[in-house]
């Protein structure tokens, strides 16, 4: 389905809505354009409430706006490069050509993005909670953000690790499955998994912190 595709359809709609007896349009073009209106069009405003409210919880948990803040942004670029690589590997073919053999798929699937997006958020902020408890239980207990940084990562960086490896070789396994949707979701799943444990987590978190 190509921007294409969804323009015969509004070209359709605003042709014959005034006709006598119309109902709608049906049709998968119809489909995508219907859900883009009840979800796309509101999904920054869901965005902006869902990092309000984690915003807000982190700050009754770890007493800072500090660490909070840069929870949430670094959880919104592990995110945004999620879907860079989607876009680099499926959309323009780099990566499902050298890997599944399949050629550039053009614009994924509209109902793509909301689950990649919820998958990985939630996950992101799950190791970045995890970790951060640790440093702030180290922090209270010695005052020394050197040592909370280095012994926090230190406690958890094997749990984290082996999460991400066990959630990364399911989702390569779920990548082996035919269809392509489940091809893009399980690889960009598994990549965005390890992406986030390694780089955000391992190297950024500590860093900024």
């Amino acid at each position: 389905m190509d921007n294409t595709s969804v323009a015969v359809v509004s070209s359709v709609r605003n042709a014959t809505r005034n006709l006598p007896g119309y109902v709608g349009v049906t049709g998968r073009g119809a489909i995508v354009l219907d859900y883009q209106r009840a979800v796309f069009d509101d999904f920054p405003y869901v965005l902006g409430l869902i990092a309000l409210v984690t915003f807000v919880l982190l700050v009754r948990t770890f007493r800072s706006l500090l660490l909070p803040l840069k929870a949430v942004l670094l959880n919104l670029v592990s995110v945004a490069a999620v879907f860079g690589m989607i876009t680099w590997s499926w959309q323009d073919g780099h990566g499902s050509n050298a890997v599944f053999g399949i050629s550039a798929t053009g614009a994924p699937t509209f109902w793509l993005p909301v689950l990649i997006f919820a998958f990985l958020f939630g996950l992101s902020m799950d190791y970045e909670v995890f970790i951060l408890a640790r440093m702030r239980e180290e922090y209270d207990r010695t005052g020394s953000t050197a040592y909370a940084v280095e012994h926090g990562l230190g406690r958890t960086w094997r749990l984290v690790t082996s999460a991400a490896l066990i959630l990364f070789l399911a989702f390569a396994a779920l990548a082996s499955a035919p269809g392509t949707d489940i091809k893009v979701l399980a690889s960009v799943l598994g990549a965005g998994t390890l992406l986030d444990a390694t780089v955000v987590r391992a190297l950024l978190v500590p860093a900024m912190v």
